[in-house]
């Protein structure tokens, strides 16, 4: 690009600048003139999409002068064939209008409805008669010459606008769209007084004032105030056919604006849902406005439109900035190259179809991702028993219809309450008359009110309640029961709580969040500079079908919620933003809560795991008949289970006893521990694994075994500044203990493994199924129209994201089903036996563990073909543990390609060459592959752009990512202090030696550093400031990137198997509920088949918000456990 003055004209021309592609510039060019104030003209956002406009070889762009426009008549103004010109503050819209009808050139934004855009009253009525939804609202023009539209009544908590009352809150609007002034009115039961929003100014956008009048002079709009969980949506349309959305914090919540480090407002991109997309083309076509900004309010599981403000550019996004100029530059080509008889064809880019090579080496389209993710980072689950008698308890059974089933779970906050109200009663009559006739115990009922009590308030995500109503009452069955039990009727109270989602848990989910983003065709670079660029530009669009389910548990819902950055103002303590993207609440229920074959495989593993010696070879073959390493690598390491069992009670003992002591020394009285915990909360969970572990004839339980575990594992990682002694050695026997008894616990043997899976699983299965079936059906989930897809270049073609946010038992299950449902022969395929050798070798699903699904089509095959569709299956851990990581088994890399990659695979178990920063070689297309380019960089054509940067080095393959940074460059100086550092803020991606990507740097780096990190830990030395971590929590753990278990499958193989798969356990399932009475078949039955029919209804139905069964994920009430 360069700059010229034009002869006889003060304007500025943007000219076609020669290069190799384009020696010279062409005889004739279309002139786009910009015509608006200079401030506009200049800003970042209009001259970053210019010069981009100027790559076209046939646009040159010149801007009007500000005194040009202000002082001189329109027939001395600047001559264009096209004119892009707003109205701002100051500008002379009518001369505008005169030069249009002189000129006759083509507008990009109407002039003439850019008067109606001024008046929020013309807004209003524009949209509602383009069908738009909008606040509830009524116009008061205070008018001489109309008296009867202004007839204002005030009372105290509402006001009545010409016979349509608004209590409040509710919204005060200027009818000028110029006057930023509003208003918005609290009730008196709020504290009353108004939020007063203007434009920013520094970084206040509102603030508030004790004044609970309306204004009384001036014509105003008063509107319903929409409950929208604190944030705004803006929405930015370039084109019927593009649109590109971005959420804010609510100028409403306290006027505080967020900015990042640089002092720019914090937005982020957020996915439109079917309908907005539509009201989106509805906006942009009814005012005529190409390029057209206007704001969405999401309430009550709909879309209002409350503000349409004309010309508006998206600021600080690159992604938008090539979009934008691309979807212009094509539109004034296709209208005026034929008039100019301009050879010129719109071009077909390399993303309008989403297109990638496969490991094979040939080129097919990406059309399904399925994704199946554990939960993240969590505090310890904790349960509490207790036999209740009460008649209080009784009387709240009965009140929730707890005599139908005989079990009753209460999670409801009203509830909880009352079941905490209960408890403090008795509680007081116990304190009052230590003679009356309460046989609850007063420790019981302590502790029972003293978990109610926590964090404030309940919000149904952290706690629950399950009562089971015992006709004969409860037998003596652990150390915690009554010695001895009164007979008659009593109900057995189980209190759940912990589980949550730690900070770290929510920090894991982000980083996987924007590296799945990155998987996507188009999102190749760094992530943390332009989010999510290749899904983002799918769904702006319209052709990406998002949906991202949760089960009902707290700690996954927030996961998800986590994972798509989904942000909700919660409190001023909790500020980061959050957006409700697209998250649909679904139970992922099994057919029976523990079946048969479950039962039976307990009592088998208790039986081995009871025996007082060392384990025989019949003992091995009982208990890993499968042969996995894992396994018998644990049994080596644990010997005799009861002495190994006896080491564990003892090393839990003595970590009571130092927590004891910490609690009678003065400087630990207010010790806080991680994630607000404090020492007597983690003496209470401790030393009830101490008593419950082993009961007094000295027999150990061995279902406490996980829990252990469980808890050791959160304070070697989140709480090791306690020093506590003996905690490495507990880790490491307490890690081999679970490394048999969780994963045994879903079946010993391979029949009993696929029996237990397929129970849980039917109904994922089932899901999965379908949403491979449907990918390449014609359906309008979530997709544009196909009456307003004109204009689209590929309307029909999308790709289908379905994410399933689901907890252990789930992933164990369907892992399970993979490895032992016949998919594939191991002697017959070797890529088959080295994936399941190296499944064999994991020893945990850890947090974030994902099994991913990729269908790909390859359109030049016959349709009816078996190799038209191609389905590669891959497989992450998880979060990295705290063991050593050298031991850690390794696989062939994310979609290795042949015995080429495998010759250069590093060792099992081997951390050579990691940290080497090299391209896949797998998905190199030609030679030579190492283009210097920028992460936004496409192939040079017609209408592309490309935005010079030498700072990068860019392998054109889609899943191929590599950046070189500072961070790699200093390895070797203050390397753990940087990683850590980074990962909050520029964390970039790599790819390595053995093929792995695209996840965060810190998935590979940390391989480097976990072995320092870890010493540092157990030898107590003062670990560097920055692993304290994010926001005051400890380091977090990185994420294992995505191994590839198969990338050479048929579609019809894999609908095969899934079909057998189903078939089976439908048949198993019957078989175990023949013979049972009819009533409770009838109840398992409606158990196991909920999820689905959910998911079912879901899936058929035009899923807009508001319109299904399912409900929308609340994160206001999931974001609470996080405070």
């Amino acid at each position: 690009m360069s700059e010229a003055r034009g002869e006889g004209r003060d304007q500025m021309i943007f000219t076609f600048t020669p290069s190799p592609w384009f020696p010279q510039p062409p005889e004739r060019q279309i002139v786009v003139g910009i015509c608006s104030m200079m401030k506009k003209s200049k800003s970042k956002p209009m001259t970053q999409i210019m010069e981009r406009l100027c790559k076209f070889e046939y646009i040159t762009v010149v801007i009007f002068p500000e005194e040009v426009i202000l002082s001189q008549p329109v027939d001395k103004w600047p001559l264009c064939d096209c004119l892009v010109s707003f109205h701002s503050k100051g500008f002379p819209l009518d001369k505008a209008v005169e030069y249009a009808k002189l000129r006759n050139p083509l507008l990009i934004n109407d002039l003439n409805m850019q008067y109606y855009i001024q008046d929020r009253r013309e807004v209003y009525r524009i949209l509602q008669e383009e069908g738009v939804d909008l606040p509830r609202y009524a116009v008061l023009t205070r008018d001489p010459d109309r008296p009867e539209e202004c007839n204002l009544v005030e009372g105290e908590d509402h006001v009545e606008v010409n016979g349509e009352v608004f209590p409040k809150p509710f919204v005060e609007k200027p009818v000028s769209a110029e006057d930023h002034n509003v208003y918005v009115y609290y009730p008196t039961s709020a504290g009353g007084g108004s939020q007063r929003l203007f434009r920013k100014i520094g970084s206040r956008s509102s603030v508030y004032s004790p004044e609970s009048c309306v204004r009384k002079t001036g014509s105003y709009i008063y509107e319903e105030f929409m409950p929208t969980d604190g944030t705004d949506v803006k929405v930015y349309t370039v084109g019927p056919d593009y649109a590109h959305a971005e959420a804010r914090k609510s100028p409403a919540l306290d006027g505080k604006v967020e900015r990042d480090s640089e002092g720019k407002e914090i937005r982020y991109p957020v996915m439109l849902s079917a309908m907005e997309k539509l009201v989106a083309r509805k906006v942009c076509l009814a005012f005529k406005q190409t390029v057209c900004g206007f704001d969405l309010l999401r309430a009550n599981g709909h879309s209002f439109v409350c503000d349409v403000n004309g010309f508006s550019f998206v600021k600080n996004s690159m992604k938008y900035y090539d979009d934008c100029a691309k979807v212009l530059g094509n539109m004034v080509m296709r209208e005026l190259a034929p008039q100019f008889h301009i050879p010129w064809s719109i071009p077909l880019e390399a993303e309008d179809i989403p297109i990638v090579p496969t490991t094979s080496g040939t080129m097919m389209e990406l059309r399904c991702v399925i994704a199946i993710i554990r939960h993240g980072d969590r505090t310890p689950k904790q349960k509490m028993k207790m036999e209740v008698r009460h008649a209080l308890f009784f009387a709240l059974f009965e009140k929730y219809g707890g005599y139908k089933s005989g079990k009753l779970k209460l999670k409801k906050p009203k509830q909880l309450q009352e079941v905490l109200d209960i408890a403090r009663l008795l509680l007081a009559e116990l304190g009052q008359h230590t003679d009356c006739e309460i046989e609850e115990k007063k420790g019981k009922l302590e502790q029972l009110k003293t978990v109610l009590e926590m964090y404030g308030h309940f919000s149904g995500i952290n706690r629950k309640v399950q009562l089971t109503y015992l006709p004969n009452g409860q037998p003596k069955a652990s150390s915690e029961e009554e010695e001895c039990p009164t007979e008659g009727p009593s109900l057995l109270l189980v209190l759940k709580w912990g589980g949550e989602l730690t900070p770290a848990g929510r920090v894991q989910a982000e980083e996987l969040g924007r590296a799945f983003r990155c998987m996507y065709p188009g999102g190749q670079g760094d992530y943390a500079g332009f989010p999510g660029c290749g899904l983002l530009r799918l769904h702006s669009t319209y052709r990406h079908d998002l949906k991202i389910y949760a089960s009902d548990e707290g700690r996954v819902q927030m996961t998800a919620a986590a994972f798509a950055k989904v942000r909700a103002y919660v409190c001023r303590c909790f500020s980061i933003l959050r957006v409700n993207i697209c998250g649909y609440l679904l139970t992922l229920t099994p057919i029976l809560s523990l079946t048969d074959c479950q039962q039976r495989v307990k009592v088998r593993l208790h039986e081995i795991m009871q025996k007082d010696q060392d384990f025989t070879e019949a003992d091995y073959q009982k208990l890993a008949p499968t042969g996995s390493p894992s396994l018998v690598t644990s049994m080596k390491t644990i010997g005799n289970p009861v002495r190994t069992c006896d080491q564990v009670y003892t090393l839990i003992q003595s970590l009571t006893s130092q927590i004891r002591r910490r609690l009678e020394d003065p400087k630990s009285a207010d010790l806080q521990l991680y994630h607000s915990e404090t020492l007597e909360l983690m003496l209470q969970r401790w030393s009830k694994l101490e008593r419950d572990f082993r009961n007094k004839s000295g027999r150990y339980d061995i279902s406490k075994i996980p829990d252990i575990y469980d808890c050791v594992k959160y304070d070697t990682q989140h709480n090791a500044t306690l020093d506590l002694e003996d905690t490495l050695e507990l880790f490491r026997l307490s890690r081999a203990l679970a490394d048999i008894v969780i994963p045994q616990e879903y079946g010993i043997n391979k029949a009993e493994k696929m029996d237990i899976a397929q129970a849980y699983c039917l109904p994922l299965m089932k899901k999965i199924q379908l949403d491979l079936q449907r990918t390449h059906e014609d359906e309008a989930v979530n997709k544009l129209h196909p009456l307003y897809s004109r204009g689209v270049m590929s309307p029909g073609r999308h790709v289908r994201t379905r994410l399933y946010f689901t907890s252990e038992s789930h992933v164990h299950s369907l892992l399970s089903i993979f490895r032992y449902g016949g998919l594939l022969d191991e002697v017959k395929d070797q890529q088959w036996k080295q994936a399941m050798d190296y499944l064999s070798a994991v020893s945990e699903l850890n947090y974030m563990t994902q099994i991913v699904i990729m269908l790909y089509e390859d359109n030049n095959k016959d349709p009816g073909s078996e190799e038209r569709f191609h389905v590669e299956l891959h497989f992450s851990p998880g979060v990295k543990g705290c063991e050593d990581e050298e031991n850690v088994p390794l696989g062939f890399g994310f979609r290795p390609a042949s015995a080429e990659n495998q010759e250069k695979q590093t060792n099992q178990g081997s951390l050579e060459d990691l940290s080497q920063d090299e391209t896949d070689r797998a998905l190199s297309l030609s030679e030579p592959i190492s283009i210097k380019r920028s992460p936004m960089s496409r192939n040079r054509k017609t209408g592309s752009m490309e935005v010079a940067d030498q700072g990068h080095v860019h392998d054109p393959s889609p899943l191929s990512h590599i950046q070189y940074s500072p961070l790699l460059n200093h390895r070797h100086s203050h390397h753990v202090a940087q990683l850590l550092k980074g990962l909050s803020t520029d964390t970039v991606l790599l790819s390595c030696s053995s093929g792995r990507g695209p996840w965060p740097s810190t998935c590979n780096s940390a391989l480097t550093t976990g072995a320092f990190f870890w010493n540092r830990l157990v030898s107590s030395q003062d670990l560097p400031e920055c692993l304290y971590g994010f926001e005051g929590c400890s380091m977090v753990p990185s994420i294992y990137p995505l191994e590839t278990l198969h990338n050479s499958l048929s579609l019809k193989q894999v609908d095969k198997f899934l079909n057998a798969a189903c078939e089976h356990s439908s048949d198993a399932h019957a078989k175990t509920m023949k013979g049972k009475h009819s009533s409770q078949s009838h109840a398992f039955r409606e158990l196991g088949h909920l999820s689905f029919c959910i998911m079912m209804h879901l899936h058929e139905t035009t899923t807009f918000y508001g319109s299904h069964v399912g409900s929308p994920i609340n994160i206001t009430w999931g974001i609470e456990c996080l405070e």
